[in-house]
């Protein structure tokens, strides 16, 4: 009988046991000075390990009992099955393993004996690679290549267990039965909400990093947290590295936020502009006389006019916008946010990197969280976003799942939410079809609802961590509750822990029966 790979732990501290080897292979691989907007290759942690693995096992010799059983374990930190089944090697390991340890007395059997045994395997082939030649002879050996698995990955993400029980809480991103992929949490501050947004990152990335359909990720990080040299560990949970980290005050990002009318009828360019002049006078709350947002509209026309349809820039939007004034040295209200824009420079004037194909965390602790140039990044990406998509084709989809391209991380989402923010509203509408999830985090519930738009109407995971407040409209809405059931909720809410969280039981609503809410354990991770 083949082994199951079921329950495997990573050995503990992986990521810092193994950068020795990480940089090594890095350094092999990487030329030793990068040319225009070449990225430097940076290997997976699932690829790293799995080289490891593979070569601790096909390295002959008696195998010590008590060197797996030193091996140290990281409870909560396990590896996602596809780790064992990709290239469908679940097979060879397990009879690698039968024969390295065949006159052993160690139970196989056992999860907790299995996963030293990896654990001590990788480690194996850690110094086998490390010792000599040996990485060199390995990477430049003659030999076939596996073809690429072309199944897309089942988002199935583990993100803790059920109150107090044993049972597993996973969250359904991907399957045909859900309606879409969008999640909304709300959580005060010291809740848990980063540690969630960091489990959620670290199952799409570690399910579907190999896989021939890959997530990437955009993350707004307004705290600061993610792109802290002092957090550089929690990269590695991501299979990403610091060439992700944008920030906005060091250089442009390497986008233009602006579309490209090449080509395009006027009157694209028409309705764009008048668009963007009400986006730029909700950034600032300013208050814009029709004149003024006549004139500003008339500026972005003029400006891509100028540029016979290619992406313009704030400079020559304000040069535009200053020319149709009566007295251009005196600044109104537009004239002063255009004119924040272009001191900022927070954009390239052209597409530097790829969005999507890319991961991406944007340092935003730089500027004040309500201010107009944090709510312009945010707001240009989510539309330079809308652009891309609207010339992708719709996802790849089999009998069980559709694709997700791309899921982009808004924190403190409360920012964007009190405004019309089309692209945003643009993107939640577009995604199913796309392969785009949008992860939004807030402090309060009632956050999410706005005249202009419903998001929870259009979340399939609201996650409701511990509140300042509870709002008891929301959860009506929510939760189509009232009487005791609504009141049942709301002590839910209100006992709610750091690291824990309710989140809607549908089933309970299917049978018209029971709790309508379940309380998870979030697995801690950071």
């Amino acid at each position: 009988m083949p082994l199951l790979f079921g329950d495997i732990y990573f050995p503990e501290n992986f990521n810092t046991e193994f950068a020795p080897l990480k940089d090594k292979i890095e350094s092999l691989i990487n030329l030793s000075r990068s040319a225009g907007n070449e990225r430097r290759y940076s290997i997976l942690n699932n690829k790293l390990m799995r080289i490891c693995l593979l070569v601790g096992l096909s390295t002959p010799g008696k195998r010590d009992v008590k060197t797996v059983e030193a091996i140290k374990l990281q409870k909560g930190s396990r590896f996602q099955a596809s780790f064992f089944t990709h290239q469908e090697l679940a097979p060879l390991y397990s009879a690698l393993i039968k024969l390295r340890y065949n006159d052993t007395s160690l139970d196989l059997s056992n999860n907790n004996v299995l996963s030293r045994i990896i654990g001590a395997e990788m480690y194996r082939g850690r110094d086998t690679l490390m010792a000599d030649n040996n990485l060199e002879n390995y990477f430049f050996s003659t030999g076939g290549r596996a073809a690429l698995a072309k199944d897309i990955p089942v988002l199935n993400l583990l993100v803790g267990n059920y109150g107090d029980a044993e049972m597993e809480a996973t969250l359904d991103i991907n399957s045909r039965a859900i309606t879409n992929a969008q999640i909304i949490i709300a959580g005060a501050t010291g809740s848990g909400k980063t540690n969630l947004l960091a489990v959620l990152m670290q199952q799409i990335r570690s399910i579907s990093a190999e896989s021939s359909y890959p997530v990437n990720f955009l993350l707004f990080d307004y705290k600061g947290e993610f792109s802290d040299i002092q957090n550089n560990h929690w990269l590695s949970l991501f299979d990403v590295d610091r060439s992700c980290i944008l920030d906005p005050i060091e250089r442009p990002l390497p986008f233009t936020p602006f579309k490209n009318f090449t080509g395009r009828p006027q009157n694209e360019i028409n309705l764009y502009s008048t668009e963007m002049a009400s986006a730029l006078s909700s950034l600032d709350r300013v208050t814009a006389s029709s004149n003024m947002s006549n004139r500003l509209s008339e500026a972005i026309v003029d400006a891509y006019n100028s540029t016979n349809g290619q992406p313009i820039t704030f400079d020559l939007m304000l040069k535009n916008y200053q020319a149709r004034m009566k007295d251009p040295d005196k600044d109104d209200s537009i004239s002063s946010i255009l004119k924040q824009l272009v001191r900022a420079n927070i954009f390239d004037t052209e597409d530097r990197a790829d969005l999507v194909g890319e991961s991406f965390i944007v340092k935003m602790d730089g500027y004040p969280k309500d201010g107009p140039i944090a709510k312009a990044i945010v707001y240009f990406l989510m539309s330079k976003l809308n652009n891309i998509y609207e010339q992708l084709d719709k996802q790849a989809v089999n009998d069980d799942v559709v694709q997700i391209r791309h899921f982009s991380i808004i924190d403190e989402a409360h920012y964007m939410l009190s405004f019309d923010n089309r692209p945003l509203r643009n993107l939640i509408a577009v995604g199913r079809n796309k392969g785009l999830s949008i992860i939004l985090a807030t402090q309060n519930m009632a956050d999410f609802k706005n005249k202009g738009f419903d998001f929870y109407a259009n979340a399939q995971y609201p996650l409701i961590m511990k509140q300042q407040t509870i709002d008891d409209k929301v959860i009506k809405d929510l939760f189509g509750v009232s009487g005791q059931e609504l009141h049942d909720i709301r002590t839910a809410i209100a006992g709610l822990q750091k690291g824990e969280l309710i989140i809607k039981d549908q089933m309970a609503f299917a049978l018209g029966m029971g709790n309508k809410y379940k309380k998870i354990n979030v697995t801690h991770l950071i």
